[in-house]
């Protein structure tokens, strides 16, 4: 299917009104993105240029640069997670389940959500078998945390045209790739329709940090900027909101004062709701309009 008929247009602001639970306006998802780079195959992002140019393998720069998050830069941002009490979703490759334990623990502990995220960290168009991709993902994590995954984000939002049809037959009710709403959306599928829940590519520490090269205080002044607007939009209706962060990123000495501020700063507005993406899905289930 083309995305126009899995999803046809729909302007928020004609849409009936939705509530939250407790009064909140608005809910802030936290999605913390833990992957498994193949030190065998070229690097999928760079911090450094090989002084020769090309594509050296092993990439051991880039290769321990992304490793340092999930060594050090994790556990630097699970202490804001605590100091906040902020129910994290961890969107996870099913091979790092195996190479990072001491992670899952971590998660599994603070009844964090777990997010299929590819197998491995490469572009979905690009697996050879992208049914058994998705499905062997489901497995790993229901196998390591006793719970099958509900949601699904593809790595680097990346799928194929049958992407969200094989997510439905696999048994995940939510996806997040479709990045066009501030409201959970029903997108249309071979089968049943799944929800979309919002997602962000404009509050991403990847986009900000490593494609438009901006300085750390970027992703605070960012995330400031849009929760003060969609908190103004949702005074009739409820939004959401996502943060998308990332350990060897805002994981970083230098970046995580800035993440920290943030939840400084919309802790102190009682009405919003800090959710897992099942609790936004649960949730908009519960008042939503039904499946189209």
């Amino acid at each position: 299917m083309l995305p126009t008929e899995r999803i046809a247009y729909s302007p928020i602001a004609s849409r009936p009104p939705l509530k939250l639970p407790n009064g909140a306006r608005m809910a802030v998802w936290v999605i913390v993105n833990v992957e498994e780079w193949d030190a065998k195959q070229t690097m999928p992002r760079t911090v450094l240029t090989p002084p020769a140019g090309g594509s050296p393998s092993p990439d051991i720069p880039n290769w321990a640069w992304h490793e340092y998050g999930n060594r050090v830069g994790f556990w630097r941002m699970l202490k804001v997670f605590d100091d906040f009490k902020v129910p994290g979703v961890l969107a996870i490759n099913g091979s790092a389940l195996e190479a990072y334990p001491p992670i899952v623990d971590a998660a599994k502990a603070r009844n964090w959500e777990f997010m299929g995220h590819g197998f491995t960290q490469r572009n979905m168009q690009k697996v050879e078998n992208e049914r058994e991709d998705i499905r062997k993902t489901a497995d790993v994590i229901a196998a390591a945390t006793g719970k099958r995954p509900r949601g699904w984000l593809g790595p680097g939002l990346t799928e194929t045209w049958e992407t969200p049809d094989l997510l439905i037959e696999e048994g995940y009710e939510y996806v997040a790739d479709w990045v066009l709403d501030d409201q959970p959306v029903w997108l249309k599928t071979a089968t049943k329709p799944i929800i979309n829940v919002p997602y962000t590519q404009e509050c991403n520490d990847v986009a900000m940090m490593l494609i438009q090269h901006h300085k750390a205080s970027e992703y605070y002044d960012r995330a400031i900027d849009q929760f003060e607007q969609i908190y103004e939009d949702a005074a009739e209706s409820a939004r959401i909101m996502a943060l998308v962060v990332h350990p060897y990123i805002m994981g970083a000495p230098h970046r995580l004062k800035y993440f920290r501020r943030i939840f400084e700063t919309i802790r102190k507005r009682p009405d919003v709701a800090f959710m897992t993406g099942e609790q936004i899905l649960d949730w908009y289930l519960s008042v939503g309009p039904k499946a189209p």
